[in-house]
């Protein structure tokens, strides 16, 4: 069974977890959300959430793919915490893949990630990803094993993207259709 890892730190953008969570559930992969800290994260409009687990309980190396939800200060809070930028890092080198919405792609960039990367962020953040190759007009992009998308109005598609790659594109067309989505269909993998 596929397995996902989506970190939230206070601040985080609602829909950009919840519906990643939602999705990736309904298609039968494993998801642990991990919260940096102990207890309930508060995201950025005041929904108190309670993860599966601390970030400091799980192994970033027992996951096929992590997830970074954007919002504000929640990217900030991923930014500056060293243990994520670690499971970053081993999950990169471990072959693993990377995603992250909105403004959280900054993140990726800024552990190195994005490097000559093509990657797409929330419009206001496209400046902050270094040395990708920023694309605007994409709404989810997949390079290899980073997957980026742009915002909260992108997350279901975001989230079909990623059950496309984790277990098919049928099973992401169904999960579509049953959902009544009004997106497009995930196109192949680029």
């Amino acid at each position: 069974m596929a397995s996902v890892l989506i970190i939230l730190a206070d601040g985080f953008e609602e829909i950009e977890a919840v519906a990643v969570i939602d999705v990736l559930r309904r298609a039968d992969v494993k998801v642990v959300a991990a919260g940096v800290k102990d207890g309930p994260i508060t995201s950025a409009r005041g929904l108190r959430v309670i993860p599966d687990a601390a970030l400091y309980a799980v192994r970033a190396l027992d996951f096929d793919m992590l997830v970074l939800p954007g919002g504000m200060p929640g990217t900030d809070n991923l930014a500056k915490d060293e243990r994520v930028k670690k499971f970053v890092r081993e999950m990169s080198e471990g072959g693993k893949y990377m995603a992250a919405i909105c403004a959280a792609p900054y993140v990726l960039s800024d552990s190195g990630i994005l490097a000559d990367k093509k990657a797409t962020s929330h419009p206001s953040f496209q400046e902050k990803l270094k040395a990708a190759v920023v694309t605007a007009t994409e709404r989810v992009v997949v390079d290899g094993k980073v997957v980026t998308s742009q915002g909260a109005g992108t997350a279901v598609e975001f989230a079909l993207r990623l059950v496309e790659i984790l277990v098919g594109k049928e099973r992401a067309e169904a999960i579509s259709v049953a959902m009544v989505c009004a997106c497009v269909p995930p196109a192949g993998l680029n």
